[in-house]
């Protein structure tokens, strides 16, 4: 089949019929566009002028003629185009999913909202930059107290503690019960204590 202009590139163009009364000037469209160019409309054989024998109205769902089809006329519409629906996500539809039970692999994939361009995107673990933050605590042994505070909730594996620059072993050197550090052994006097927690 011959067409004006270039063909469909995919499917075929769809088609509506209409039965005019010589009174209606409104009738529902089969789909909704987005432009009165959109459409091809045929009365009684005669090709109608967008915007001047009709206007779409009810947001693109209706057609809406100046002067009636008659009773006799055979009315058709051929949709050039049709408006393309977007989805509007709730947000229900990602706060209602299971939380991830275990760490991301490198190659997932997240999703942020770009405030710059105000939409969506999907980012790969790997790409994201992450801000780490240590909570760092800092003393001086005075050859007696063994007890230091910490975060409540950090573990020996959290915790990097050296005396004087030097690396102290975790259970071995010090425990964590609590938010209490205990030195196995009380720092000597005036020697540099540093907690840092890790994040």
């Amino acid at each position: 089949m011959a067409y004006i202009g270039r063909d469909p590139q995919y499917g075929a163009f769809e088609k509506q019929s209409l039965t005019g009364d010589g009174s209606t000037v409104t009738f529902s469209l089969d789909y909704t566009v987005g432009s009165s160019s959109s459409l091809l409309v045929s009365v009684a054989g005669v090709h109608q002028e967008p915007e001047s024998a009709y206007n779409l109205s009810s947001n693109g769902t209706a057609i809406t003629f100046t002067a009636a089809p008659g009773a006799s006329d055979t009315v058709f519409i051929i949709f050039l185009g049709v408006a393309l629906e977007v989805a509007t996500v709730g947000s229900g539809v990602i706060t209602s999913r299971t939380e991830l039970a275990e760490q991301a692999a490198e190659d997932d994939l997240l999703l942020i909202y770009d405030t710059s361009t105000t939409s969506l995107k999907k980012i790969t673990k790997a790409n994201l930059s992450p801000v780490l933050s240590y909570v760092t605590r800092t003393a001086t042994g005075d050859n007696t107290t063994t007890d230091f505070t910490v975060t409540s909730g950090v573990t020996v594996n959290d915790v990097l503690v050296t005396e004087n620059g030097v690396l102290q072993a975790p259970t071995t050197d010090y425990t964590i019960s609590g938010t209490t550090l205990t030195f196995g052994t009380a720092p000597a006097s005036g020697v540099a204590i540093v907690i840092r927690e890790l994040p």
